[in-house]
């Protein structure tokens, strides 16, 4: 037959190996915390805690009385060298001062108990004797046997005082019994708890044995939660692994990306926008520099013709003739003078076309540099697609382990016996309830004889006090003040009868419910004391638990007892507090010291292999691309695209200069006033006719020009600022290229290497997760170990609640109304005789 603590110690050691996983430090928390669920549980039905009701108002005063009694702390030394002395040295060898001591030690602990028992023991003793006395004295026609009442003026008052006394006694001593048979009835109904809490009790048992196999196999069944997550990271490891690793190259490329997108500032976008303006620019130059060199000759071949006309008109004879208007003939002269003015003053024609330029950068844009680039950003963005590509064959290696961890869980776990050990486990709960299940009768029939016991004591009272009362009453309805003592009623003489009679059953039953009281106080007051008191203070878990005491070999019992390694710090009142929180009775027991979870639960050992597959993880970059020869050529040739070749100054310098000498408006406003200071003539319309020509000249030619010179301005100034520096700035996003490239292809190892431990870190932490939920299950849900602090909780409430309590309450009634029964016995017989019939009396006078 299998030890009880050793059962549970090998189904907790089944319970533990049903959970070989694996554990890793987790150095990095992964994304996303698991849900492995709740470890089903059974409920424990024993609710090991008891409510007296209102006869806890008794239990109260019974601990304060025995306090009063006992005041002084739990003996705990004391106890400790009585039981590592086995009590037995000290009867034998007594005379060693050793001995003397604790034999005083325990004088002075139980001195209460001493005193308490010592007036109990002189009650028994001289009760009976003082009763012989008594009686004797009686017949001597003492102590009250005279049957002759001596007249006194005050004798209604003292029969009146004597019955008030007797009854209010009467009264307490009736309360005092009602209370011992409360106690004694509620023992008995206690009892009959007894079953239905071991039944509880035995019915957790079963549940703990029953339920432990299915919370092992939900233990196990989780590690499909793990398995799954793990599985669903290695399928989207291209988002996961891939996706970080494209975030940080991009942290790292974008800027310079973004540089080579970005020529003075302007993004790509609006670079190659750049060089369709900078195309613009240069067939405007072209288109402007043609339309400059066209009316370059026709203006100077109209602005001749001008001149020639108008010096053919100063020819008349108004301007020569010396009799006409001297004013005249002035404004003539200033007017030829003024026709010198009349030329162009820019000369387009030395001027080069841009054909070539306009050329080159034709054949820059015939490549479409956009597309180049978006393909650079393309194979960047594709860094997840080329990390799913590059790890498949990791990937399947991974997954096949992940699926043989399991299988390898599963079939360390069916390595134990858990059925068998779990099956002996319950026939031996069964073989305790049957053996407990006979032993009912026996109690039934040891708690009837003593109900009928403690009945019995409590009629010796009842009887008293029926006399007592029987006597009170007969002797107050049966009394006549005008009768005189020897004249007095029946029913009054029955009255003091019954009183004496009360009396004589007083001293036959006193002495003997003393000493019951006597013998229930000293065993039910020391049981509290010693045993029901320090439970709850946890006094006597230390007492048991003091190293040493029970084997001398072992510091600590139990797992001397069960271990073999005293050392280990596992006491019963730390085993007794883990139990009563619930917990598992893995960690409540330590049976880490018969299999240690630990060391089986350890990543090292199911996830190595996985480990190292992850580490073998080779992730190449250098198929990214972020700007191909054609791009690079591209750029190159915008840049020697023949923009610095051009000749700005001198463009500017005939921009500069204007189209004609003189403003040709200005020149016709000047021209008209001077001709409308003339007199009417014909000089003077002809010369109004030319002035009109030139506006017509100006607005049709020289407008157009002017435009033409505004255009070839700007994009002369645009080209200029476009060639200054742009040699410069292609070739720095070149090299900003080079440099984001060469990150890229060589640099990057060292971002890949860090993301793919990220990665394996947060693979291995779900198993880690998995691991540490499994530890944290098993010692707080798997198997909790409740039913056995219950089982002690019900020991105590049946040995303390139930019989300790009640049979303390017993005799503190039944002691009150023994002590009592003393001044019943004397006021009985003071009163007594007010309510007899005497032989003889004194001469009364009359009265009345």
């Amino acid at each position: 037959m299998w030890k009880p603590g050793t059962l549970l110690l090998l189904l907790l050691w089944l319970a533990s190996g049903e959970l070989q996983q694996e554990t890793e430090p987790r150095r990095l928390p992964p994304p996303g915390k698991l849900n492995f669920g709740y470890v089903p549980a059974g409920v424990y039905e024993t609710l090991a805690h008891y409510e007296p009701g209102p006869i806890g108002i008794l239990f109260h005063m019974v601990h304060a009385f025995l306090y009063a009694v006992q005041p002084n702390a739990f003996p705990h030394d004391l106890i400790v060298k009585l039981a590592k002395d086995k009590f037995g040295a000290i009867q034998t060898e007594y005379q060693k001062p050793e001995n003397i001591v604790l034999t005083l030690q325990a004088i002075y602990y139980e001195i209460g108990f001493l005193v308490c028992a010592a007036v109990g023991l002189l009650f028994t003793i001289l009760m009976p004797i003082a009763g012989l006395f008594f009686c004797m004295c009686r017949c001597c026609d003492n102590c009250g046997g005279e049957m002759h009442q001596r007249q006194r003026k005050n004798a209604d008052c003292r029969r009146g005082l004597l019955g008030t006394l007797l009854f209010s006694t009467s009264l307490v001593i009736t309360i005092g019994v009602l209370c011992a048979y409360a106690a004694n009835q509620n023992l008995s109904s206690q009892v009959k708890n007894v079953r239905r809490l071991v039944n509880s009790n035995m019915r957790d048992l079963h549940t703990f044995a029953n339920d432990t196999p299915m919370q092992i196999e939900y233990l196990i069944s989780q590690y499909a939660t793990a398995k799954n997550k793990v599985i669903y990271d290695l399928d989207n490891i291209g988002p996961l692994l891939g996706g970080r690793i494209h975030d940080q190259l991009d942290k790292e490329v974008r800027p310079a990306l973004d540089q080579v997108l970005n020529m003075a500032g302007v993004k790509i976008e609006r670079a190659i926008k750049a060089m369709r303006e900078t195309k613009e620019a240069l067939e405007s130059v072209n288109a402007s520099l043609e339309v400059l060199q066209d009316g370059t000759g026709k203006l100077s071949l109209n602005l001749g013709q001008v001149r020639t006309s108008i010096n053919h008109t100063l020819n008349d004879t108004d301007c020569h003739d010396e009799d006409s208007d001297a004013t005249t003939a002035q404004l003539c002269r200033n007017i030829r003078q003024s026709l010198s003015q009349l030329q162009i003053s820019s000369n387009f024609t030395r001027l080069p076309d841009v054909n070539a330029q306009l050329e080159k950068m034709n054949d820059v844009l015939k490549t479409d540099l956009s597309a180049v680039v978006q393909r650079g950003f393309s194979s960047l963005n594709d860094t997840p697609h080329m990390v799913i590509e590059q790890t498949r064959s990791v990937v399947e290696s991974v997954t096949n382990l992940v699926d043989s961890i399991g299988n390898n869980i599963s079939s360390f776990s069916k390595a134990f016996p858990v059925q068998s050990c779990l099956s002996n486990f319950t026939i031996f709960i069964n073989h305790v309830h049957a053996k407990i299940e006979d032993y009912y009768p026996e109690i039934d029939k040891m708690d009837f004889y003593r109900w009928i016991g403690c009945i019995a004591l409590c009629c010796m009272v009842v009887l008293v006090l029926a006399f007592n009362y029987l006597g009170l009453l007969c002797g107050t309805l049966g009394y006549d003040k005008h009768a005189s003592p020897t004249t007095r009623g029946c029913i009054s003489n029955t009255g003091g009868t019954m009183l004496m009679a009360g009396v004589g059953f007083s001293f036959l039953f006193s002495w003997v419910l003393m000493g019951v009281v006597t013998i229930i106080f000293l065993a039910g007051g020391n049981m509290e004391k010693l045993v029901c008191e320090p439970f709850h203070t946890k006094e006597l878990f230390k007492v048991v638990d003091t190293p040493y005491m029970i084997n001398p070999e072992w510091k600590n019992f139990i797992p001397g007892y069960m271990y073999n390694d005293s050392e280990l710090k596992l006491t019963t009142e730390s085993l007794y507090s883990t139990c009563k929180k619930n917990q598992g009775i893995y960690s409540a027991m330590h049976l880490d010291k018969v299999f240690n979870i630990s060391s089986y639960l350890n990543t090292t050992v199911f996830t190595k292999d996985v480990v190292s597959q992850l580490d073998s993880l080779k992730i190449d970059l250098r198929g990214i691309i972020l700007l191909e020869a054609e791009g690079r050529q591209n750029l190159l040739d915008f840049s020697e695209a023949g923009l610095s070749e051009i000749n700005y100054a001198d463009y500017l310098e005939e921009v500069n200069k204007g189209v004609t000498v003189v403003d040709l408006l200005s020149f016709a406003r000047e021209l008209e006033a001077q001709t409308d200071l003339m007199p009417k003539s014909n000089l003077q319309s002809a010369l109004k006719g030319h002035v009109s020509t030139l506006r017509q000249i100006h607005r049709q030619q020289i407008v157009p020009m002017e435009q033409s010179m505004s255009a070839l301005n700007q994009s002369m100034r645009f080209l200029e600022r476009t060639a200054s520096d742009l040699p410069n700035k292609i070739l720095a996003v070149l090299d900003a290229i080079k440099a984001a490239q060469f990150l890229i292809s060589q640099n990057a190892t060292h971002l890949i290497n860090r993301e793919s431990r990220k990665y394996t870190n947060t693979i291995i932490g779900y198993f880690h997760q998995y691991i540490e939920w499994v530890k944290t299950s098993l010692a707080m849900e798997v198997a909790p170990c409740k039913p056995f602090s219950n089982m002690v909780d019900t020991a105590e409430i049946m040995a303390c609640s139930f019989v300790v309590d009640s049979m303390n309450t017993f005799w503190m009634g039944l002691g009150c109304s023994t002590l009592l029964l003393l001044p019943s016995i004397i006021l009985a017989v003071k009163l007594a005789k007010y309510y007899r019939r005497m032989d003889t009396e004194d001469v009364y006078d009359d009265l009345f």
